[in-house]
């Protein structure tokens, strides 16, 4: 028997499709990740926006074109928001964020959407993979963002075990992984539902000499403790995703982030104080409702001012539930004019980076092929392109040079 487990959204939905993937496996299903013929269909769906939760209907049009008589399952973060805009032909199984893994034992039953779990569900490890593998420590937020519903479909912030993460990775470096990425919905939260801490879990992780990444942070889990357990990893990658949303404080302070412009400018002075050559990348909300004129530029100049390795840029999704959703929205004519000048920022913001880096030595980690060359990502987390041609061309090895013009 064929299942497919298709995943839309972000890293921690990848994770636990992974996850997934290996259950069934042991169970001697044949698995896909994507949309094929196959008996069933676990469509893992997500709701960071609207559009995110219009690709996660699609998903299942998609599905019963496939195969009209297969049983579909739908779980995640879109069905845990509105069950309801699932329940089509087809459909047998729809559940929410909490105990996933029911799923492969549950596989030719229907269910109602569960209730969001109030402690971290640990139910194994991913499948491994050969190169980079990530690993879910945490789940849920207690942030309450105005514009997030990651909150109400996620529940409160609750953290896997020690234990259980350090079992992981020790299998996957044994099983060949030369890099680990650390995810989950807010990392920076790591420990505090069991008194422990993000900087903790890492002193637990020296003994490792594997590569090791961290996901998306928040401005206020950065300080010395951190910084210092950070470095003294054997194989520490410095690239710091920190999520910045907007250098306004009016605007910051109506979405509900918790710090001011010159409080996440200090932290990014003290992880360059410590990590000179790091990747500083982050997310941006353009177009949020209270967001004027005025407010986008300077949240503009201070992103310049930032230098950042890289932005991601998002407009503004409204979702109903949320504190924002009241707001009226801005003109899609606006939003479009700023995300243009935003992603110009961007393009030039990485750029900028990339040639930064032009003589400094680097570790690369060759992760596939394109067009002829071995491609990579530096520790900062710049992509990186050898020529293909030789041995030390493989997929998962390490390479140490100079980075040149983007070409070793």
């Amino acid at each position: 028997m064929r299942v497919s487990v298709f995943t839309l959204g972000c890293k921690v939905n990848q994770y636990e499709s992974d996850c997934l993937i290996r259950l069934f496996k042991e169970k001697g299903f044949d698995v896909t990740e994507e949309i094929l013929p196959a008996d069933y269909y676990v469509i893992n769906t997500c709701a960071v926006t609207r559009e995110a939760e219009k690709k996660s209907r699609q998903a299942v049009a998609r599905v019963k074109k496939q195969n009209p008589q297969a049983k579909i399952f739908v779980c995640g973060c879109a069905s845990e928001n509105d069950a309801t805009q699932f329940e089509k032909e087809g459909v047998v199984y729809i559940s929410g964020t909490a105990r996933k893994d029911d799923i492969v034992s549950l596989i030719e039953r229907g269910e109602c959407v569960r209730v969001i779990p109030k402690v971290y569900e640990d139910f194994g490890f991913a499948e491994k993979c050969r190169t980079r593998a990530y690993v879910k420590i945490q789940d849920g937020c207690n942030n309450f963002c105005s514009y997030c519903l990651i909150p109400y479909v996620r529940g409160r912030s609750r953290s896997r075990s020690m234990d259980s993460i350090v079992s992981e990775i020790a299998l996957l470096q044994e099983g060949g992984v030369k890099e680990i990425v650390l995810t989950g919905i807010d990392i920076s939260s790591y420990g505090k539902d069991a008194g422990q801490s993000l900087a903790g879990l890492i002193e637990r992780l020296k003994a490792f000499d594997i590569r090791i990444r961290l996901g998306s942070l928040e401005v206020g889990v950065i300080d010395d403790g951190l910084l210092l357990a950070l470095y003294g990893l054997k194989a520490f990658c410095p690239h710091f995703h920190l999520s910045l949303q907007s250098g306004s404080d009016e605007v910051l302070r109506m979405m509900n982030r918790h710090y001011t412009s010159v409080d996440y400018l200090e932290k990014v002075n003290l992880i360059r104080s410590c990590f000179p050559h790091a990747g500083l990348t982050t997310d941006v909300i353009i177009g949020f409702p209270t967001e004027t004129d005025e407010e986008f530029e300077k949240s503009l100049d201070f992103i310049k001012k930032v230098n950042f390795a890289d932005i991601h840029c998002f407009p503004y999704s409204p979702r109903k539930g949320t504190r924002a959703y009241s707001l009226k929205p801005l003109s899609s004519e606006i939003i479009d004019g700023r995300v243009a000048r935003l992603v110009k920022c961007k393009e030039a913001a990485k750029d900028a980076f990339a040639k930064k880096n032009i003589g400094v030595p680097h570790e690369v980690l060759f992760e596939a092929f394109e067009n002829g060359f071995a491609v990579g990502y530096t520790e900062n987390y710049v992509k990186f392109y050898k020529e293909n041609g030789g041995v030390d061309c493989v997929e998962g090895l390490t390479a140490k040079g100079q980075f040149l013009d983007g070409i070793i």
